[in-house]
């Protein structure tokens, strides 16, 4: 789908809250792509986050869906926007493999308060895509 942001600075109010999001940071999670209604955040493998068995722990996946998910809503809500998840499912597909892990936050209805989103979570151990999990949410959208 194609969106046309309602703040043209999208971009940067997205970047800038990212930026603060102090989990994002402790995982060293990387904003890949920022579009209108389309965000992508990157992950690469690192043993501490883990569970027993060594696959990504899914409450890491989780986080990076969910981030992915709320920061393509806030990428279409008016200038001024805060974004909180109010409600999400995920579904954790296989085992979380790979190097590297993307999280592919896509809007799939937008509205002036509650904005539908999806996140697809891919694991590259090579060039090709495993997708190990998919999470649909609810967000509100709240003034800042």
């Amino acid at each position: 789908m194609h969106f046309k942001p309602a703040n043209p600075d999208f971009a940067a109010v997205v970047r800038g809250s990212f930026a603060t999001q102090g989990l994002m940071q402790l995982i060293g999670a990387t904003l890949e792509r920022v579009e209108p209604g389309a965000i992508d955040i990157a992950l690469p493998f690192r043993d501490d986050l883990t569970q027993q068995h060594a696959f990504l722990h899914g409450a890491v996946t989780t986080a990076i869906a969910d981030s992915a998910a709320g920061y393509a809503a806030l990428s279409l809500m008016p200038a001024g926007s805060e974004v909180l998840s109010i409600e999400f499912k995920i579904n954790l597909l296989r085992p979380a493999t790979g190097l590297r892990f993307l999280a592919e936050g896509r809007v799939v209805k937008a509205g002036k308060t509650i904005t539908v989103s999806r996140a697809d979570v891919f694991g590259y151990a090579d060039e090709k895509p495993i997708h190990i999990a998919t999470l649909l949410a609810t967000m509100i959208s709240q003034a800042g």
